[in-house]
């Protein structure tokens, strides 16, 4: 009797502290979830008020005008982005292809420390040295030097995600690749880098995510422009620029529109999200 009623007390306890870590799991989500919601909803209440057409399509108004828009910004926003991924996403996805499937070694584990190290730089950091290898050598500022700004921060956290995905690969699909006579690197991008492409996706989010909502690198490099602007080669408005100078402003006008611009920006960062989250589900689960 005695022998029958341990591993029933034992069970119950093991049941009961199961449900206790759930529980308090659960309780971890809820509070991580709390200051995004506060943000979202704060924003949203600040800055619905000027969320119309005309903050779309229209240019800033002059100082001292009330309304107007921040269409240029908006574009320089994307166009900002884009650049700093199309610089930074092949340099970070290649590196996380290398530590992950080469790098076990002295070269390797030197790079995977600078890369940590950079992760660390703070964002003003990189635009200072933006600033010094191209808006110095170009006597200008450009839109062009805050893209490599934001590439310079993008890097880290994609190589990081890059090689822990990779890694997460079993290896029986690498061997049976070679086992079919696949040379080693189409076996690493057809076979390896596919099948991790998902989570490498959510690394690309990441730091697409940080970099479109970065201010102080913009200013050494993009500078800002409150005329309408495409490119590369001049100063360019963005988001976050306005969103700074605005907040700061003397006019309530002003002040409204920068939390109208932050909802935007959030906005747009979640729209980037959602379509990409879609193109690759889509994408694997045809296949």
């Amino acid at each position: 009797m005695k022998a029958a009623f341990v591993p029933t007390l034992r069970y119950h306890r093991r049941k009961l502290t199961g449900g206790l870590m759930l529980t308090l799991s659960a309780l971890s989500a809820v509070v991580a979830l709390i200051p995004l919601l506060l943000i979202f909803f704060y924003t949203i209440s600040q800055g619905i008020d000027y969320l119309n057409l005309d903050f779309f399509v229209n240019m800033p108004k002059p100082v001292g005008e009330l309304g107007g828009g921040m269409a240029n910004a908006i574009v320089g926003t994307l166009i900002l982005v884009a650049t700093g991924s199309v610089i930074g996403l092949p340099i970070g996805i290649f590196t996380g292809i290398y530590l992950a499937e080469f790098g076990n070694n002295s070269f390797g584990s030197t790079v995977r420390f600078m890369t940590d190290v950079l992760s660390g730089v703070p964002s003003i950091v990189a635009g200072v040295v933006a600033y010094g290898f191209v808006v110095i050598p170009m006597k200008h500022f450009s839109a062009l030097a805050g893209g490599v700004a934001l590439a310079i921060l993008m890097i880290p956290t994609v190589v990081r995600t890059t090689e822990e995905m990779i890694r997460l690969v079993p290896d029986s699909y690498r061997e049976a690749g070679l086992a079919l006579g696949i040379p080693q690197w189409k076996t690493t991008i057809r076979i390896v880098l596919r099948t991790a492409f998902p989570g490498i996706v959510t690394g690309i989010l990441l730091a697409i995510a940080r970099i479109a909502g970065e201010t102080a690198p913009l200013l050494f490099t993009a500078l800002g422009n409150r005329f309408w602007s495409t490119s590369l080669n001049q100063p360019i408005a963005s988001l976050t620029v306005f969103i700074y100078d605005y907040a700061k402003a003397p006019f309530e006008d002003w002040n409204k529109q920068a939390w109208t611009a932050a909802l935007v920006l959030i906005i747009l960062i979640s729209i980037l999200s959602l379509l990409m989250r879609v193109a690759t589900r889509s994408r694997y689960t045809q296949r």
